[in-house]
C-alpha cells in the first residue's frame, strides 16, 4: 500500500504516457503543499514499489519535474523539493526578508563589492552628476543553498560608503543607516540566459529568466538604489492583486 502523501491511480484510457501521469500527480502534490521546500522525495525504487510501477516510469517522472524546476537533484544525497518564492508586487521588501517570512534560509555568494564609475544608464536612474562613483554589489542570491537569482545593485557612494559592510541583507544595512528605500518602481520582462548568465546561475543556455529592474527612492524622492535581478522563472512567482473600481 502506498505511504505517499498523495493518491495516484493511473488512467489506462489516458493518451499521456504513465510517467507523465505520475509527474502530473507529483507536481500537484508539490503545488498543494503536501511536500515542503527542501524535503527529500522517496527514492526511485521506493516510489516505484509504493505505486506498483516500474523504476523506469518513476525515474522519467522525476526527470520531468527536475526539468520543470520543481525538484532538485543532489548528487550522492537524493531528490529534494525545490524552494519556490511567491513575491507580491504590492509590497516593497528585500530578498532576505521575503525568504525569512516563508521559512527559507537566505544566502549570498558574493562576486563583487566595491566602487566603480557610474555608467550612463546608472547616472540617469540615480540622478547623478558628472563622474560620480557608485557602490556596486554583484552576487548570487540563494534560498536553502539553491541559486535563485543573479543580482547587481548600484547605489550612490554617499548612500553606501562601505560596500564590504553589507552582509546578507542590503535593505537591513540601509535601514541601520537611515537610508532604506520606502518606494520603488519595478519593471519585469522575460529573457533567455546567455552563456555567461547561464554559467553563473547554473542553468542551461537559453533558459527563461525574469529580468527585473528596480529603482528605490527615499521619502524625500531621492533615488538611492538601482538593482538588476535575473531570477529563475521556475522558482519565482510574482503575484499582484487587482480590483475593479
Amino acid at each position: 500500500m502506498s505511504t505517499l502523501p498523495f493518491d495516484f491511480r493511473p488512467d489506462p484510457e489516458a493518451a499521456s504516457p504513465l510517467y507523465l501521469q505520475l509527474a502530473q500527480a507529483l507536481a500537484k502534490a508539490i503545488h498543494d503543499g503536501r511536500y515542503q521546500a527542501d524535503e527529500a522525495l522517496p527514492s526511485e525504487r521506493l516510489l516505484a514499489e509504493s505505486l506498483s510501477l516500474s523504476r523506469v516510469t518513476a525515474r522519467k517522472a522525476i526527470e520531468r519535474l527536475t526539468e520543470q524546476g520543481l525538484i532538485v537533484r543532489k548528487r550522492g544525497s537524493g531528490n529534494y523539493i525545490a524552494p519556490r518564492l511567491e513575491q507580491p508586487l504590492t509590497r516593497l521588501s528585500g530578498f532576505s526578508e521575503e525568504l525569512h517570512q516563508r521559512g527559507f534560509v537566505p544566502g549570498s555568494r558574493w562576486l563583487k563589492r566595491g566602487f566603480t564609475p557610474a555608467a550612463a544608464d546608472e547616472q540617469l536612474s540615480l540622478e547623478l552628476h558628472g563622474n560620480e562613483r557608485v557602490a556596486r554589489l554583484e552576487r548570487l542570491r540563494l534560498a536553502d543553498s539553491v541559486i535563485m537569482a543573479y543580482e547587481v545593485s548600484v547605489l550612490p557612494a554617499s548612500i553606501l560608503p562601505d560596500p564590504e559592510a553589507v552582509n546578507a541583507s542590503l535593505y537591513a544595512h540601509l535601514a541601520q543607516r537611515g537610508n532604506a528605500p520606502v518606494r520603488a518602481l519595478q519593471h519585469i520582462r522575460a529573457l533567455n540566459a546567455d552563456a555567461k548568465l547561464a554559467g553563473l546561475m547554473e542553468i542551461p543556455v537559453g533558459a527563461a529568466v525574469l529580468f527585473i529592474t528596480r529603482v528605490g527612492y527615499l521619502a524625500s524622492g531621492q533615488a538611492v538604489e538601482l538593482t538588476h535581478s535575473y531570477c529563475r522563472s521556475d522558482y519565482y512567482d510574482f503575484v499582484a492583486e487587482m480590483r475593479r473600481d
